[in-house]
């Protein structure tokens, strides 16, 4: 039996040019580039925003965190790195989740982005995937229903009921209410100019701190839930900080992760200090935590 049960993963995603070029552009005569730059210009011009539809992009990274029955994060790891081919990104990802046995896919905003495109990816690139696409299932086992949170738990529909309200701030926030790094350096609209400058390892590093984002969240959606105390919590999230405090020399992406986590940290801590909030250090096996004194 596989020790993993949960993969939380994140996706960044590229234009097709060629397709976008055949679909939107069909009598121009365009490179690639060219094609997913007027595209972008163009959705730009009529929404404000230059985000391309999910149907017209591939993925260059996917980042997925191991994380066991207890909730330990095993390992995080990229598909496909160096050479990040999305075909074979695609590949890995499928075939990665019937190797594990099919353990739960934890993500945020995954059933509106990240899965729709794995699930495309895998029509165009001619995968079979029968066990999530499991359509002669009874609805509430069918892998792809909204409420199998067996199959696929999508963070944001869980804190939101389902769509009951917009999550303005989105991963970012909900990082930065738990005290975590959220978005630093880079966000999503910047990784289509990375890849056309050749910085798909870039890429993959954000990819990264997105994920571990995530799975900060999904550690305190359990103690929402109640199948984790606030102290062990705590507890997984310094032995997630020291496994990262080791890996950090291989991986600069978690050498800057955790420098932005101090940074919050010590943010924090001065705001609390300047509204006059006593502090104390909770101790946690070796390590000491700053948080606000328990009112008398």
């Amino acid at each position: 039996m596989s020790d993993v049960k949960f993969l939380i993963f994140d996706i960044e995603t590229v234009g097709d040019g060629d397709l976008i070029q055949k679909i939107r552009f069909p009598e121009q005569v365009l490179t690639p580039r060219e094609a997913v730059n007027r595209y972008r210009q163009q959705l730009l011009d009529e929404t404000g925003k230059d985000v391309l539809p999910l149907t017209f992009v591939l993925p260059v990274s996917v980042a997925i965190a191991k994380v066991a029955a207890d909730y330990r994060l095993l390992e995080l790891t990229v598909l496909d790195s160096p050479a990040f081919r999305p075909q074979e990104i695609v590949r890995r990802f499928w075939q990665g989740w019937q190797h594990y046995q099919r353990p739960t896919l934890v993500t945020f905003n995954g059933r509106g982005y990240d899965m729709p495109v794995m699930e495309v990816s895998a029509f165009r690139f001619g995968l079979s995937i029968p066990a999530w696409f499991n359509v002669d299932s009874r609805a509430f086992e069918q892998s792809r229903n909204r409420y199998n949170h067996d199959a696929h738990l999508d963070l944001q529909d869980l804190l939101t009921n389902f769509g009951s309200f917009r999550m303005h701030g989105g991963l970012n926030l909900l990082a930065n209410l738990i005290d975590k790094p959220g978005k630093a350096g880079i966000d999503g609209s910047q990784v289509q100019d990375l890849y056309h400058a050749g910085h798909v390892d870039r890429i993959n590093d954000y990819c990264r701190c997105d994920v571990l984002d995530t799975y900060f969240v999904f550690l305190r959606s359990r103690v929402l839930l109640g199948k984790l105390t606030l102290q062990e919590e705590l507890t997984l999230t310094e032995m997630t900080r020291d496994l990262l405090s080791e890996q950090a020399e291989n991986h600069p992406a978690y050498e800057h992760y955790l420098k932005t986590w101090d940074f919050r940290g010590q943010q924090k801590m001065d705001v609390m200090q300047s509204i006059g909030v006593p502090i104390v250090e909770k101790m946690t096996e070796d390590r000491s935590t700053v948080v606000a004194a328990d009112p008398a």
